[in-house]
């Protein structure tokens, strides 16, 4: 174990006894010692740490400073005991956050996506019955990205209908029930995976063609990879429909549905905001402004029960 590896894990250890998480440092920062190997540099300098943060480019600016920022404060933890440490300055990569505009996804688009995922090549074939199920599962539960990669094979309780979602965004921990359909798929996934991997090569509930757990870059850029091949975004656009827009559209169909029922929206609301896995309930409000059927659902509902009222 070189140095400079050796000074990343006890980083993490430090700030992990001090109460920080650290699950996406603790996954992205040994990634980028190794691309430091990979340039024989034994410390960290400004420039090798802008073009690892900014290599995957099926990824968002925001993404890139994120990336950005977890080697600068690694390597001024680092300075202190290598001088020759450079300290990536804030700024080189700005970007203005703000709430993407969502895209939903129409049914006939969720189909192609998944008609040009299992075309996908590959030398055994598992990786189109791995995105076809990966993207089908994003559909139908509204996951997040990030929780569909971590999960593993205990995760995915199939005799009794259910995925566990644990340690997700802010911490939080869910569960979330399966239709039958949905158990059948992840069913016929399961069998595929053990042909190819009988002894399973990682704990991962969905496996790469070397039978390692999928990368948030890898999906990402193979989803933008299909996106364009089915027209959803043109051959050389670097912003269109995304992942996380099947957690939109989970969550507006959702919505949708309970208006057309006559169902008391206000009241279920927490209950998605549970389901989501949302801190606050008024993240999920959000999506009641999100596209115009729904506001205009929702004034209706207002005007409706005002009337009522007077």
């Amino acid at each position: 174990m070189n140095a400079l590896r050796q000074a990343l894990n006890e980083y993490l250890a430090l700030r992990q006894a001090m109460g920080f998480k650290l699950q996406e440092e603790s996954r992205l920062l040994p990634r980028f010692i190794d691309f430091l190997d990979t340039h024989d540099q034994a410390f960290i300098t400004t420039d090798l740490a802008v073009r690892w943060a900014t290599q995957c480019s099926a990824t968002q600016p925001a993404e890139w400073a994120r990336r950005l920022r977890f080697v600068r404060v690694f390597a001024r933890y680092r300075s202190a005991t290598d001088p020759r440490t450079q300290i990536p300055p804030t700024g080189l990569l700005p970007y203005r956050p703000r709430r993407a505009e969502p895209y939903i996804y129409n049914d006939d688009e969720i189909n192609r996506l998944l008609q040009a995922a299992g075309q996908l090549c590959s030398p055994t074939g598992l990786r189109a019955h791995t995105y076809v199920t990966a993207l089908g599962l994003l559909a139908v539960t509204g996951m997040r990205i990030s929780e569909l990669i971590a999960l593993d094979n205990d995760d995915v309780e199939l005799a009794h209908g259910q995925l566990t979602i644990r340690d997700a965004k802010f911490g939080k921990s869910r569960w979330l029930p399966l239709h039958s359909s949905t158990q059948q798929a992840l069913q016929r996934y399961v069998q595929r995976r053990h042909q190819q991997y009988p002894i399973p090569c990682s704990s991962s509930f969905f496996v790469s063609e070397q039978g390692t757990r999928l990368t948030s870059c890898r999906v990402r850029a193979t989803f933008v990879q299909l996106s364009r091949q089915i027209g959803l975004r043109g051959l050389t656009d670097s912003h269109g429909p995304r992942l996380h827009d099947f957690r939109h559209r989970f969550a507006v169909q959702t919505l949708l549905r309970w208006y057309q029922e006559g169902a008391d929206v206000e009241q279920h609301l927490p209950e998605l905001s549970t389901y989501l896995g949302h801190v606050k309930v008024s993240d999920t409000y959000w999506y009641l402004s999100a596209t115009p059927e729904l506001l205009q659902l929702a004034l209706q509902r207002s005007e409706h029960g005002d009337s009522h009222g007077r």
